[in-house]
């Protein structure tokens, strides 16, 4: 009996742990990313309203689609501000520069597109394993819903942003 209630007593830790970072009401993780333009962004660039923090990989073809996608209905994501974060070092800030320039994302204030190099931090963070990664966080920075992979359209990605406070 006792090696049951150990047993179950260590499942219910494991999976404590694994959804830790993605319990509604934490807080953004507290990235540092090298954006485009040579500068550092941090949440501390935040401005207070719902941001969507996207986890992809400029070669990545599900984070390619849903790129192209959040393009042509960015306007129904509202004044959130998206944060797309990937991981390299400054040698492949180049696929990440093309990256942004061929989703044409520099005409788009809200977007902010950088590499936390190999950090990894946002990567360890979420315990992400495949991109895009999606977290969705209130007015306050307070996580309101992840995606662990693709939505399987981007207007449910757009349903859940609206349902957040802002």
């Amino acid at each position: 009996m006792k090696k049951l209630i150990l047993f179950f007593s260590l499942i219910i830790a494991v999976v404590s742990c694994k959804a830790q970072n993605e319990t509604p009401g934490a807080a953004i993780p507290p990235y540092r990313i090298l954006k485009t333009d040579s500068t550092w962004a941090t949440p501390a660039n935040l401005k207070h309203r719902k941001t969507v923090l996207i986890y992809f990989a400029p070669d990545c073809p599900h984070c390619q689609h849903l790129t192209m996608e959040m393009r042509e209905k960015l306007k129904q994501f509202g004044d959130a501000q998206i944060m797309m974060i990937t991981w390299s070092n400054n040698y492949d800030i180049r696929a990440i520069k093309n990256f942004v320039r061929d989703f044409d994302l520099k005409k788009h204030p809200n977007i902010t597109v950088g590499t936390e190099g190999y950090t990894y931090l946002i990567q360890k963070y979420y315990k992400i394993e495949t991109t895009p990664y999606i977290a969705i966080f209130d007015n306050e920075g307070k996580l309101t819903k992840t995606f662990r992979k693709a939505p399987e359209s981007v207007d449910s990605l757009i349903k859940a942003v609206k349902a957040t406070k802002g």
